[in-house]
């Protein structure tokens, strides 16, 4: 469907009535605002092509700002691999903006709200506070401080800023309603002091903004238009409203363009967890390798798992814009993978859990070079050459002794077709003792050959399997990846803590081999192993040791959904 069919998603909607109210379309500027305290996950992609996808749409400026108010938490790694990620899936950003830019000018407007007596310094304790604040059913009351004078909330505030009180004696407040039916208008916090090295401005403050009071007028600053969040922060949009329109009657002719806050679902994945307080956790505790393990649904996780930005935007576009929450099922975004992989993945061949086969018939000593396509769906890949000789490695699930008349594979007296090769057929197999196969025999016929298109290698056979030639076979390690947790939602059980779903068996290390052709294959390529699945090269692999990992297996669930 063209860009111009496609129905406008509610947020387009909104930008269209705006423009066609008199907003001038050089006013549209939007932002991704992500806090450095961790890697960004697939959840973040959908707010990433929400707002870039927009810029490109109207050809607006897309801002990156990092809202970085609590040095505690945030860290110069996250803000890289951030921008990193964002590179990666394909965006740029007009402006790298920080809300630490700000600081003075919070400052300033905090100062100014004092004066109009529309903030105060609270010295109860945050346990005090939370008591006065009330419930969602009873209003709240009343600090006792509330009433300090313009003077001394002036004059605190400043002892606030020169680090002349401890941490957690005073904060300052927004003087709105206790009585309000939003609890976030309870006289929300503005301000608290923390004795913190901050990764930008050092030890340059003390004091240091809360999240609402921060993101709207860091928005204003930047004259966003439109400021797009997902849905938890709809009961923020008051309160954000409140601060913008205090502080705009301080700056318009500075800042002349108010900014709104609009909101959409955010992207929730089943099997996995989207909370990067709990991501941090399976790091810390090492249930994973890091923020980039290929368990993990941080976007650099998919990236080393073999994940392409398209697949990834491809998923988030099929999912869309709404502003009802839901669970997404992972088997979606397998799905595009798969439909990325199948187009631009060259095939290859490698065997994961082997079994030598020798061909008696076939000359010893004997090899030849066979010609495969290396992408059937891409008729510019071309060809690569793959070595075959007397002696293979097959997969051990793909020969039995017997079996029934389902079993298209090997098995003893029947014929199959070797990708590429010929046609063999099992004679007998040895056993080690303990009644494992451990070479199986079996004949060619020699007119059989892939390609040759003779009447013998057209001859119908329902089994084709992949191999490797033993002797010219390279040792990979592949590391083979399931769900991280057994269960669809891990985190949405009360009684229950999320760790306790943790798959013991989502990585299984394995020594395969793999055909030569592989031997050169660089970090992040992408393959598909026939008959089994998409792989790509880690970024442990060397020359010396390949080391591949599963991105998806070839079965798709989705589409049977």
């Amino acid at each position: 469907m063209s860009e111009e069919l496609k129905p406008l998603n509610f947020l387009e909607q909104i930008i269209e009535e705006d423009l066609a109210n008199g907003m001038p379309k050089e006013n549209l500027r939007f932002r991704f605002p992500p806090e450095p305290n961790g890697y960004l996950h697939i959840g973040h992609t959908k707010a990433i092509g929400i707002s870039f996808g927009l810029g490109q749409k109207y050809n607006a400026p897309v801002n990156l700002r990092f809202d970085d108010t609590n040095p505690a938490k945030e860290e110069q790694e996250y803000v890289d691999a951030i921008k990193n990620d964002i590179r990666w899936l394909g965006y740029r950003w007009a402006k790298e903006c920080y809300s630490s830019d700000y600081f003075q000018q919070l400052y300033d407007w905090a100062v100014l709200l004092i004066k109009d007596g529309k903030a105060y310094v609270d010295s109860q304790s945050s346990e005090e506070m939370r008591l006065q604040k009330g419930t969602p059913t009873q209003v709240g009351t009343n600090s006792p401080f509330r009433t300090r004078s313009v003077e001394e909330n002036l004059h605190l505030f400043q002892e606030m800023k020169e680090g002349k009180h401890e941490e957690g004696t005073h904060t300052l407040r927004a003087k709105i309603d206790m009585k309000s039916p939003n609890m976030l208008l309870r006289d929300p916090l503005m301000y608290r002091i923390l004795f913190k090295s901050h990764h930008r401005t050092g030890d340059d403050w003390c004091i240091y903004p809360m999240y609402d009071w921060t993101h709207g007028e860091s928005d204003y600053i930047e004259q966003i238009s439109h400021s797009l969040c997902s849905l938890e922060f709809k009961p923020h949009r008051e309160l954000y409203d409140w601060f913008k329109d205090h502080v705009f009657e301080y700056s318009k002719t500075d800042y002349p363009n108010p900014t709104k806050q609009r909101e959409f679902s955010r992207l929730n994945l089943s099997y996995t967890v989207m909370s990067k307080r709990k991501m941090l956790r399976l790091v810390e505790e090492n249930i994973v390798s890091g923020w980039d393990d290929p368990r993990m649904p941080t976007i650099s996780g998919l990236r080393r798992r073999g994940y392409t930005p398209e697949s990834i935007k491809n998923f988030i576009e099929t999912v869309g814009v709404s502003k009802r929450e839901n669970s997404i099922d992972v088997a979606l975004l397998e799905f595009k993978i798969r439909e990325d992989l199948n187009k631009t993945a060259n095939r290859v061949m490698g065997v994961l859990d082997p079994v030598k086969v020798i061909i008696d018939n076939y000359p010893e000593g004997k090899e030849e070079i066979l010609i495969a396509e290396n992408n059937p769906e891409d008729e510019n890949s071309g060809t690569r050459e793959i070595p075959f000789s007397r002696e293979i490695y097959i997969e051990k699930e793909d020969f039995r002794e017997e079996a029934n008349k389902k079993f298209f594979r090997l098995k003893l007296g029947k014929e199959v077709r070797l990708k590429n090769a010929y046609f063999i057929t099992a004679t007998s197999c040895e056993k080690d003792e303990n009644g494992e196969i451990t070479v199986i025999h079996c004949t060619y016929d020699p007119l059989t050959k892939s390609g040759s298109n003779t009447e013998e290698s057209n001859r119908k056979v329902k089994g084709t399997l992949h191999w490797v030639s033993v002797k010219h076979a390279v040792k990979a390690e592949v590391r083979a990846y399931d769900r991280l947790f057994l269960d669809e939602t891990p985190d949405a059980h009360k009684d229950k803590d999320y760790m306790e779903f943790i798959n013991p068996n989502s990585l299984e290390i394995i020594n395969a081999f793999v055909e030569p052709s592989l031997q050169s294959a660089k970090i992040g390529e992408r393959f598909q192993f026939q008959r089994l699945g998409y792989f790509n090269v880690d970024d442990d692999s060397t020359s010396e040791n390949l080391v591949f990992n599963k991105t998806v297996g070839l079965r798709d669930s989705w589409a049977k959904k």
